[in-house]
């Protein structure tokens, strides 16, 4: 793997969905890194990723209340255990579990192994709130996928907040996770 600035050159062998990120972080001005890669669809196949960009991926969630009524995106250190019941209360959902993988596509554009704060910018309707543990903001880098498993970014996590969410209409809510049962 190698790490490059910015966008691929070429659009070929590429989604729409990942040429529409790099698009949307272009316009914003928000310079990042980026590595392409086999699928990596969950954390473990992540670690030869973190070791390229120099930073921790960050573990993102989609998840749901129950009745399916509202739907969360959860941006927490890659090395940190979920535990749901420690989440629920800090929210007021009483039963979270993990939203499906059509919800995942209607709100985010996004599949299952791909999921990514980038997904917002296709949240057009606002319909996912954005949760995020307060140790991801503590770095400087946050990393994330541009909406497909098979590429990684680095980017300032001041962009992140300052820049990308405010464009997309979306606040983040900070929560604290300890990962301990």
């Amino acid at each position: 793997m190698k790490l490059f600035d910015g966008r691929p050159g070429t659009p070929e062998g590429r989604l729409p969905r990942e040429m529409r990120t790099y698009d949307y972080l272009d316009d914003l001005g928000i310079s990042y890194q980026r590595t392409d890669h086999e699928a990596a669809t969950n954390m473990a196949a992540c670690e030869d990723i973190d070791a390229v960009l120099g930073v921790i991926m960050c573990k993102n969630l989609f998840l749901c209340n129950r009745q399916k009524t509202k739907f969360y995106l959860l941006l927490m250190p890659g090395d940190k255990k979920f535990k749901t019941k420690e989440l629920s209360g800090q929210i007021g959902s009483a039963r979270l579990s993990f939203a499906e993988a059509g919800d995942m596509l209607s709100y985010l554009d996004i599949e299952p192994g791909a999921v990514s704060v980038m997904g917002l910018l296709n949240d057009t309707g606002h319909a996912v709130q954005l949760l995020i543990d307060e140790d991801v903001l503590k770095s400087e880098y946050i990393g994330c996928h541009p909406c497909v498993c098979t590429s990684s970014l680095k980017l300032r996590t001041k962009d992140l907040m300052e820049k990308f969410l405010p464009q997309t209409g979306h606040s983040a809510t900070v929560v604290h996770l300890t990962g301990e049962d």
